[in-house]
């Protein structure tokens, strides 16, 4: 089998190549395209070539640049500029957002239109509505935002409970450009399937991280942090009162590898078994305090300020329920969340600069 892996280089890319030569049975041949303006995502080169990968140095918005790719099996995209403030953070601007994130996507599967190839798209959880999510009724309990739940609580919108937000949950407007690009993408891809009788998954992902994250506060939050609180930097709860009970699931996207597996062998399938929550679950889901708590127990006390001033896109509970991906694909993640912190951790302790190297 042929597999070729956008933004390779990158955590996400990475680390699946990594995970699919180790579990996937000869001969398979893994190809790799990344344009390297991550920092520090050229870290990863060296090691993906030891591995037998062929990489190109290429731009997903230039389709000449994928001229020396051969055919391939299937495309897996995970190339993207995955901060929900990309486009309106001052370091890149909306057009550049528009171009990576979709226009890239619309060169892939025009690609896999050509060589007949499957398409695989890591999505996100930013699909969903903020209004929505910004709306669900929660409380803070054992430093932790919760769902509100008994008989005097607000009724809450469809597709959410308390095992997390399912694909039914709203996806309307406003979800942030970054999430538009990623929802429109979605469209695009089922479309292309549809119309051009190609085999595409949509595996929308929640927070993913483990060792080797390049984090920033804005994305790979779990890594900014770990990193950030044991070399003593400083770190804030910012907004929802600055308690820091905001609360995120996690996946280490290894775990991505059996599902991806299945999908490459699996029969015709409707859309809706086609489009589907990826993430650590309700199990999974920390808070920013609770981390902070975690992080005191490996490396010391740190203090952690307070600001209170709400930031753009934020929100308070956000956890994926990945419950019809096990009914479906029979998947399940299979890296705890202490596990994921711990890699991390051991990580962080072992590169001392690993922040200056990938959020400068």
């Amino acid at each position: 089998m042929r597999i070729l892996i956008t933004g390779i280089c990158g955590f996400v890319g990475s680390t699946l190549a990594r995970a699919l030569k180790e579990q996937m049975p000869a001969p398979l041949e893994l190809y790799g395209i990344d344009n390297f303006i991550r920092p520090g995502s050229a870290t990863n080169r060296e090691a993906l070539k030891h591995l037998g990968v062929t990489l190109w140095h290429g731009d997903l918005r230039q389709a000449s640049d994928l001229e020396p790719v051969p055919a391939v099996d299937w495309v897996i995209d995970a190339a993207a500029n995955p901060s929900v403030l990309a486009g309106v953070d001052g370091r890149t601007s909306s057009r550049q957002l528009v171009e990576h994130n979709l226009g890239g996507t619309v060169t892939m599967l025009e690609f896999c239109k050509q060589h007949r190839a499957g398409f695989i798209l890591l999505s996100t959880s930013r699909v969903y509505s903020i209004p929505a999510l910004a709306s669900l009724p929660v409380v803070a309990r054992d430093d932790a935002f919760v769902l509100e739940a008994g008989p005097t609580s607000p009724p809450r919108p469809a597709g959410v409970s308390d095992q997390g937000i399912a694909e039914s949950f709203s996806t309307a407007a406003p979800v942030s450009l970054y999430g538009a690009t990623k929802l429109a993408s979605e469209a695009l891809a089922l479309e292309y399937g549809q119309t051009f009788g190609l085999p595409v998954f949509v595996n929308r992902c929640g927070v993913l991280a483990g060792a080797g994250q390049f984090g920033r506060a804005d994305q790979g939050i779990f890594a900014y942090w770990i990193n950030s609180y044991l070399r003593r930097r400083p770190l804030r709860y910012i907004g929802f009162g600055g308690h820091g009970h905001q609360v995120r699931d996690c996946l280490h996207p290894r775990d991505l590898a059996p599902l991806l597996r299945r999908q490459f062998e699996a029969p015709a399938l409707p859309v809706g078994d086609r489009v589907l929550n990826i993430a650590g679950g309700a199990t999974s889901a920390r808070s920013l305090r609770q981390l902070s708590a975690w992080c005191a127990a490996r490396f010391g006390e740190h203090p952690v300020a307070s600001d209170p001033a709400p930031r753009p896109f934020d929100l308070p509970w956000v956890v994926l329920d990945a419950r019809r991906a096990e009914t479906v694909w029979s998947w399940r993640p299979a890296t705890s969340t202490e596990a994921i912190l711990r890699e991390i951790a051991d990580h962080a302790e072992a590169h001392p600069g690993w922040l200056e190297l990938s959020a400068p």
